[in-house]
């Protein structure tokens, strides 16, 4: 199939129907609008159904129920309306139910601004609403990863029955790449959707009730237990992430989605100054590819945390790091995008950024 030049949210939601994504519930917020607006138009040429929700409360709940009727579903929003659906997308956690959730974020908090943010981190990779749960996260940088993550999404969410979220700003879903869309084949070794509820033996369907409340606490920790065991499996068949010129690496960027871009832009001009820099990039925010440090440990002699947020990934790269390099932070917010000539300074205050 021959590459296409598309927008970013519209080549999200174009992924999403590949992957046999045939139900939308959703409400309008800038800056992810593109992705109803395209499923509005294309879903009921498949055979799908599109619901502008009356909010993001009401779109999760919606979410809840095609999940459990063991449809592939997706909702998209942008950083408030995520907050919104927290309630809701821990029921479906407890539930196990699997459903793509897509948060094209935006500065904050409150109401915020419409420009480009990473500041969900935290929101995204610790669960976000209440209870003993996590969303599987996965964080693109360029629009064909954008494509190919948004379906993988759809086989992870069936795997382990879960919320899975695919995490960028605003600059990937406003901008234009060429991206190559190719025909979708599931993951052979899903699991089947037994547990899904499909009417009732009379209609020809299967009756299952599908709750998430445990009213003998021994029963609750046994289903909690339960579910981390799937977040254990995760962990060790999940994680991604990339690592270039990390080699000879004395200074290593840790940067994700957009960031990363201007990160790879700094190394290079770190490069043609004689700095021996590499870049870092999780791909997969939970689980978080901790283990991924100790393949550049031995040669880092600093690390250089790039986010457009006060600090929020920080906590996890402090986490792998252990205290055995000093970690640094660059970190713009509000909406305002790093330079790498930005990145460029800020590595030449650190052990290692200076030329040999």
């Amino acid at each position: 199939m021959a590459r296409k030049l598309m927008k970013g949210n519209e080549a999200i939601a174009a992924a999403a129907i590949n992957a046999g994504c045939r139900h939308f519930f959703g409400y309008p917020i800038t800056p992810q609008n593109e992705i109803p607006e395209y499923m509005s138009r294309e879903l009921p040429k498949v055979g799908g159904a599109y619901v502008q929700a009356e909010s993001e409360v009401a779109a999760i709940n919606m979410i809840y129920g095609a999940a459990g009727a063991g449809a592939r579903v997706l909702t998209s929003s942008s950083s408030p309306g995520i907050s919104l659906m927290q309630e809701g997308i821990s029921y479906i956690a407890g539930a196990e139910l699997p459903c793509v959730l897509v948060n094209i974020m935006r500065g904050g908090p409150g109401l915020g601004g419409v420009q480009p943010s990473q500041a969900d981190y935290f929101q995204a990779t610790r669960g976000g609403g209440h209870g003993d749960y996590r969303v599987l996260v996965l964080a693109p940088a360029n629009l064909q990863e954008a494509v190919d993550l948004t379906q993988l999404a759809f086989d992870l969410a069936d795997r382990y029955r879960n919320p899975v979220m695919v995490l960028a700003d605003g600059m990937i879903g406003q901008l234009m790449e060429p991206v190559e869309i190719t025909p979708y084949r599931p993951a052979p070794d899903l699991p089947p959707k037994d547990w899904a509820t499909s009417g009732t033996a009379r209609s020809g369907g299967r009756q299952r009730v599908i709750n998430s409340l445990y009213l003998d606490p021994n029963d609750l920790e046994r289903h909690v237990r339960a579910i981390h065991a799937k977040y254990a499996e995760a962990e060790r068949r999940e994680t991604r992430f990339e690592l270039i010129r990390c080699e000879d690496a004395d200074v290593v960027l840790v940067a994700y989605g957009t960031t990363s871009r201007i990160a790879r832009s700094a190394l290079e001009k770190c490069r043609r100054l004689g700095l021996r820099v590499g870049l870092l990039r999780p791909i997969t925010l939970y689980p978080f590819p901790a283990a991924a440090f100790e393949q550049v440990m031995a040669r880092a002699k600093s690390f250089l945390v790039v986010e457009m947020s006060m600090g929020q990934m920080l906590d996890d790269v402090k986490i792998a790091v252990a205290g055995r390099r000093p970690v640094g932070f660059y970190g713009r917010t509000g909406g305002v995008v790093p330079t790498p000539d930005e990145v460029v300074r800020q590595v030449q205050t650190l052990p290692g950024g200076t030329a040999t």
